[in-house]
């Protein structure tokens, strides 16, 4: 009888059952190595399992959209009726958006505790407060605002400092010392002079979230008014210089971060590379401490921002937020060499404060949830396992075998 001829491609030759021998040996190496593909076969289905964050790095295009900043920084050494935010960027305007969203003044005692907040007002026009509506009273501005022609003008459009901070703002646009607004019939009626000086030995929390224009600047905090004279960003010192033994910018940053905060997603772990655990996005100042006595010190930070997106497997929601890198550096207005490093000569002058430098990447990055393993890699992953499992089985099977006989033989002989 002719044999098929399907019998030629036969590669899994067979043995009859007569001819198959077993041993113990044999069947410990198979306990094992079932035991063996099992496990491995576990692991290769938790990893199929596994949802990871794979980065891409594009070109940014959304030029358009406005940069969120979030902070919250606390200076116990400084009252908060002396220091002054202004956010500016490379160009020099002042973004006005931030009165949209504000920030907020949190007085703090000396151990620490909040007392109470109030609004903070970023770069108040003071043209604005300077027009009275009042048919009864028009507050001098003490010739810091033009007041000579009044008389010619109709009641709604008379110059007027009507209140202590109207005031304030006018001798700022003049680049005037204002100190604690003493013998100003304003301040001295609102009782500004007495909270002022009360206050002087508390310390200030500032925190909120603004909008800007999303080009480079600066974020920076510092004592007294601010304005602009011939092009130039001063700031009044005259109440900071006043008290010599008083004040200073020592600060812990709470938070620092640009836009959405990818924390508030409870499926994200920032620790590590995988979901629950799969951004390696962190905010680097947070819990930054800068303590330090010299009442004439600045302190910069220099960020490095980077828009970023997160786009998740399960969900059409998309995070847009921002990462940033820092690094940071201090010097005395004094100048001169540095105590820590003799070699080093910091410059002198400046402004007393801490800064937030940033700037902007043209590039950015797109965060993408995916399965690590595709179901075709899972089934290889298991076929691998098995396969290979009972490939070194088999050899261990028959080496142990073989070495059995041998040493059978020379028992024999």
């Amino acid at each position: 009888m002719a044999k098929p001829r399907l019998l030629n491609f036969d590669a899994f030759s067979k043995t009859v059952e007569d001819a198959k021998i077993k041993t113990a040996s044999g069947g410990i190496v198979t306990i094992i190595c079932i035991i063996t593909v099992i496990f491995l076969i576990f692991n290769e289905y938790v990893d199929y399992c596994k949802i990871i964050i794979r980065p891409e790095l594009v070109i940014d295009r959304d030029i358009n959209e406005k940069l969120e900043i979030n902070l919250d920084i606390s200076f116990p050494n400084l009252p908060c009726d002396l220091v002054t935010m202004d956010i500016m960027d490379i160009t020099g305007d002042t973004q006005l958006d931030l009165l949209s969203s504000g920030f907020t003044k949190i007085r703090l005692d000396n151990n620490g505790k909040e007392i109470e907040s109030e609004k903070l007002l970023v770069n108040q026009d003071v043209k604005e407060i300077a027009i009275s509506n009042d048919p009864n009273y028009c507050g001098s501005c003490y010739g810091a605002l033009d007041q000579t022609k009044n008389e010619e003008k109709q009641q709604n459009e008379k110059i007027c400092c009507n209140t202590c901070e109207s005031v304030k703002l006018a001798y700022a646009n003049m680049a005037w010392k204002f100190f604690d607004g003493e013998n100003i019939e304003q301040c001295e009626k609102e009782g500004y002079v007495t909270k002022v000086r009360e206050r002087l030995n508390e310390g200030c929390r500032i925190k909120g979230t603004g909008l800007i224009n999303r080009i480079g600047g600066n974020i920076h905090f510092a004592p007294g008014e601010s304005s602009m004279i011939m092009d130039r960003h001063i700031h009044d010192l005259s109440l900071f210089d006043k008290h010599s033994d008083k004040f200073n910018f020592a600060h812990t940053i709470n938070h620092f971060s640009f836009g959405k905060d990818p924390h508030d997603n409870s499926r994200i772990n920032l620790h590590d590379n995988t979901i629950d655990g799969s951004v390696t996005s962190t905010h680097p100042l947070d819990h930054k401490i800068a303590e330090g006595s010299n009442k004439y010190h600045i302190y910069t930070y220099f960020l490095k921002v980077i828009s970023t997106r997160y786009e998740y497997l399960d969900s059409k929601d998309i995070l847009e937020t921002n990462q940033f890198s820092a690094t940071e550096h201090n010097r005395p207005i004094i100048g001169g060499r540095d105590e820590d490093h003799p070699n080093t000569i910091h410059a002198r002058g400046g402004l007393p404060g801490v800064f937030f430098n940033f700037e902007i990447s043209p590039l950015k990055i797109i965060n993408r949830e995916q399965y690590a393993k595709t179901w075709s890699a899972f089934i290889l992953g298991v076929f691998a396992v098995v396969g290979g499992v009972l490939s070194v089985g088999a050899l261990l099977d028959k080496t142990i075998w073989a070495a059995d006989r041998i040493i059978r033989q020379k028992k024999d002989m």
